[in-house]
């Protein structure tokens, strides 16, 4: 799976978890960017991309990212093609 991919499946996660058909994720995109985005969804939002890309991530892995494109380095250290 390509960085791209990775983005595209993770604006259809975030779309579902946060039931806005307007969010396009990015790079730089953090919980400041969108509007909806608390610590309740927070982990709603950590289990639907771990179930989506078939993944865990570790506690540490959660309070270390602080940005989507943290969350896509992570994921694609952990998925295969």
């Amino acid at each position: 799976m390509t960085r791209e991919e990775v983005f595209e499946t993770l604006n259809g996660v975030f779309q579902d978890v946060f039931d806005d058909e307007s969010i396009v994720v990015k790079e730089e995109t953090t919980a400041d960017d969108i509007e909806d985005w608390d610590s309740l969804e927070h982990i709603n939002l950590i289990a639907a991309v771990e179930q989506e890309f078939g993944i865990k991530f570790s506690m540490g892995q959660v309070v270390a990212m602080k940005n989507v494109g943290e969350m896509a380095d992570i994921i694609m250290g952990q998925i295969k093609d």
